[in-house]
């Protein structure tokens, strides 16, 4: 049985929970056998958040150090907290709009550079799609959904392990009136994704895309 471990990082207050849970309920719609783990201790006071989906034949929903197949960041510098458990096969998704947790906020530890980050994250990882997911939210009318549409970006790539189709029912099931705001936000991720995955040239919010 394949396995695919999804491993999804921010901070409190940008979904990462809501994507997680998502992900999970697809993949047990669609057969497979799922498990997954959540850190959100300080996730009310934009604290980092964690969320592991594992697909497959897996037991631990903790990703092990150097088996995360897809990280999806909310949060630049979320990205580079996750750097252990990425490998050379690992696909990157990194949203460029920056909100600094708390504990960065401090001038003695100034927040490193997008260059920076993106260029760490390309010598960790296989690829590294990076993307302003609140300008593509935008396009879609609804900002909330930036996280729907950096999820979107994933699945233009191919790298999701559930079914388009299984998503847009959920999002239907469980947003309620934000369900068409959210559908436009994924429909527009996604769009974003497939070029790239395509070769084509990238919507404007399409920050920088690279291979370690």
């Amino acid at each position: 049985m394949t396995r695919t471990n999804v491993l999804i990082a921010g901070v409190g207050g940008q979904g990462i929970l809501f994507i997680g849970k998502l992900l999970a309920q697809a993949g047990m719609r669609e057969g497979q056998q799922v498990v997954m783990s959540e850190t959100h201790g300080l996730a009310q006071r934009g604290g980092a958040v964690v969320s592991e989906i594992r697909f497959g034949d897996v037991s631990s929903p903790i990703i092990p150090a150097g088996e995360a197949d897809l990280l999806i960041a909310f949060e630049p510098l979320e990205a580079l907290r996750s750097l252990p458990r990425l490998s050379k096969r690992s696909v990157v998704v990194c949203n460029t709009s920056i909100l600094p947790p708390f504990a960065i906020q401090d001038p003695e530890s100034p927040y490193p550079s997008i260059d920076t980050i993106l260029k760490t994250l390309q010598e960790a990882a296989a690829e590294v799609v990076a993307v302003n997911a609140e300008e593509l939210a935008d396009r879609a009318g609804e900002r909330r959904s930036s996280n729907v549409a950096l999820l979107g970006v994933a699945a233009g790539l191919g790298r999701l392990p559930v079914k388009e189709e299984t998503i847009h029912t959920l999002f239907r099931e469980l947003t309620g009136p934000r369900a068409e705001a959210n559908l436009r936000a994924f429909e527009i991720g996604e769009e974003a994704g497939m070029k790239l995955a395509e070769g084509a040239a990238p919507p404007s919010p399409v920050a920088a895309a690279g291979s370690g």
